[in-house]
């Protein structure tokens, strides 16, 4: 890109000056990142969420968020990887990427260490350079003095963390209390949505929200009226 940038083959001894082409608004946007990390630290930004979770949590860079499941880590950063940033998983064998791309993940901005090992932390703290959000999995409890090197770094390079799991003091936590899927009748069907209340710990009293994570259009959405779907109804 920066080649393309300085490139002067374009230029005619005839006509004079020729524009070269300019690049993308998204690849101006990761050039900005980058410079941004280099630089050293950054205030605090507010990063782009999903339409469905904006009244929910809104993540912020240098903030560490713990989940208790993969689908509610993939939503939280669906919203920054559509909005043009780099995301990455860490520790996470078994993520599905079809599932992930269903969430608006772009696939093409991301990075999947599956299997990390001992060296998760490391890991962790290098994709902070390039990435925006990192999801990670520790395979051990996390320590105090882990959790504080990975929040001054986080600082540093302008990025949030989600973590699947535990976590030490994080600045928010989400954790699934009620689940049910919808589309199954009696012996036949498919799941088609599924409903589920989230508590959300940040700072004040825990709040309680209902969602549809995924609903049956797909999206991630907040569930202010019940939607019975056509083959529930007539499964009695």
């Amino acid at each position: 890109m920066l080649e393309c940038m300085f490139d002067y083959k374009g230029v005619s001894p005839t006509a004079g000056l020729e524009i070269t082409p300019q690049p993308s608004r998204s690849r101006i946007h990761e050039l900005q990142q980058r410079v941004q990390r280099m630089q050293g630290p950054a205030v605090s930004r507010t990063l782009e969420s999903l339409p469905g979770l904006s009244g929910v949590i809104q993540l912020r860079t240098g903030e560490v968020y713990a989940v208790d499941s993969p689908s509610l880590a993939t939503a939280l950063v669906a919203g920054p990887s559509q909005a043009g940033d780099w995301i990455a998983f860490v520790g996470v064998p078994d993520l599905g990427l079809e599932a992930a791309a269903q969430f608006g993940i772009d696939l093409d901005r991301t990075v999947v260490v599956p299997r990390p090992g001992e060296l998760w932390l490391s890991v962790t703290a290098g994709l902070l350079d390039v990435a925006a959000v990192v999801v990670v999995k520790p395979p051990v409890l996390v320590t105090a003095q882990q959790a504080e090197r990975l929040k001054s770094r986080l600082r540093m390079k302008d990025a949030a963390l989600v973590c699947w799991g535990e976590w030490p003091r994080p600045d928010a936590t989400l954790a699934i209390t009620e689940s049910s899927w919808l589309g199954l009748g009696r012996g036949h069907g498919r799941l088609t949505a599924r409903r589920v209340v989230v508590s959300v710990r940040q700072g004040g009293p825990v709040r309680h929200v209902s969602l549809w994570l995924p609903g049956v259009d797909q999206q991630v959405a907040e569930r202010d009226h019940e939607v019975i779907p056509l083959v529930v109804a007539q499964a009695g």
